[in-house]
């Protein structure tokens, strides 16, 4: 699919999410042939042609201005996540370049490691723009996938694919006891990726993997949701300690400094149950082998 066409499928995926009496279109009662708004009433909350926005649509028009998009996206009501996505959709290439990009190395800076070092009593994890677990310091393994290898993160064969374990360890789905919701935050997520990296063939394969054998990912995948979900709380269910709440904080490194890695942070409240729970596992977890420490700065490769 080229840059146009996943414009024109987010388009018309997000117009038909959209109700005329939620925007104040008289209805009249009348029964639609399809859900949604029509490319007419969307085009004039939109001030644009109609014939304009079919284009659009259809995958037919090139080089929508900034100021049209904006009015698009206004018109959808997208929340600011959504209005860069519809943005880089825009600014993809029409045309593959028929091969995709290489997947890069992704390296653990010296910084990185030294950081995960100095979180030791918090759950910290390092992942890469699809999701794969670069690296985790001890409690992060312990809280997120206690069930994986902890060296698996230092082979870049076997690294650990947050995606794949939401959607397809049954461990991680029992984690959450609000699975749906940790669901659509990783496919939200990965769709802005998507939008930022159209060549990437590497994450084209995971969303077609993950479509492939999750009814479920395919289901929100075709949703056109897209989420930057910076800081969310949710309920675990730890198999070894139990129950806690945790507010997971993601943390985007900058640009020279492992650009498009994220450290992932699970804290809890002062005094609150769940910090004594998350101290529990942190008592029972075992300390890790010297010769295997989980984090090495510059290990990660592609």
């Amino acid at each position: 699919m080229n840059g146009r066409e996943r414009l024109g499928e987010f388009l018309q995926t997000r117009r038909s999410q959209l109700q005329p009496e939620d925007l104040g279109i008289p209805g009249y009662g009348e029964r639609r042939r399809v859900p949604g708004l029509r490319r007419e009433e969307l085009a004039s909350l939109a001030g644009v042609s109609v014939s304009y926005y079919t284009r659009l649509e259809q995958g037919q028009s090139l080089n929508a201005s900034p100021q049209v998009l904006d009015a698009i996206a206004r018109a959808l009501r997208l929340e600011e996540a959504e209005r860069l996505h519809l943005h880089n959709l825009a600014r993809a290439p029409a045309r593959g370049s028929g091969r995709g990009r290489r997947a890069a190395p992704e390296p653990v800076t010296a910084a990185t490691g030294q950081l995960l070092e100095a979180l030791a009593h918090v759950p910290a994890i390092v992942t890469g723009r699809r999701s794969d677990v670069l690296a985790w310091n001890r409690l992060g393994h312990a809280l997120f996938a206690g069930h994986l290898d902890p060296g698996a993160p230092d082979r870049p064969a076997e690294r650990p694919n947050m995606a794949r374990l939401v959607f397809l360890d049954a461990h991680t789905r029992d984690l959450y006891t609000d699975w749906p919701a940790k669901a659509r935050a990783v496919v939200g997520n990965l769709r802005l990726v998507a939008g930022r990296h159209p060549d990437d063939t590497a994450l084209h394969a995971l969303v077609g993997e993950l479509s492939a054998k999750s009814a479920d990912f395919a289901s929100m995948w075709a949703d056109h949701r897209v989420t930057a979900c910076a800081v969310a709380t949710y309920e675990m269910r730890h198999p070894l300690v139990g129950p806690l709440t945790v507010t997971q904080q993601t943390l985007s490194q900058g640009p020279g400094h492992g650009q498009g890695q994220n450290i992932v942070v699970a804290t809890t409240e002062a005094d609150s149950p769940a910090r004594t729970t998350l101290a529990l596992l942190d008592q029972v977890t075992p300390q890790r082998d010297p010769a295997r420490p989980g984090v090495r700065a510059g290990s990660g490769s592609g």
